[in-house]
């Protein structure tokens, strides 16, 4: 049994006892958090209407924050000289999933 979540602005293929970063929640580690399932898929049954999911949710814990791997950005002016470098660093949050109701 699997499902499709979103998080944030992305979507995400969720099972039970999955680990995934997702965008930084404003949540304490230890917390329990509750998503909507956008789509719920099991053996050869797939819920992906709003009358077929009903109040189907995914619950989460979140195990802890972290920092993204650094991005470096480069631009530069083609014969002018010019240049920067920018880089970046996402904020994420680590969550374990421990269950989907459908």
């Amino acid at each position: 049994m699997y499902a499709v979540i979103r998080a944030g602005a992305r979507q995400y293929k969720v099972a039970s006892g999955d680990v995934i970063d997702v965008d930084r929640i404003k949540a304490s580690e230890g917390d329990e958090l509750s998503f909507p399932a956008l789509m719920v898929v099991d053996g050869d049954s797939v819920k992906a209407t709003p009358t077929d999911l009903g109040d189907a949710t995914v619950t989460a814990k979140v195990v802890g924050h972290l920092r993204g791997k650094k991005i470096r950005v480069f631009f530069y002016g083609h014969k002018a000289g010019w240049k920067r470098t920018r880089g970046h660093r996402s904020e994420l949050t680590k969550i374990e999933i421990t269950g989907i109701g459908a």
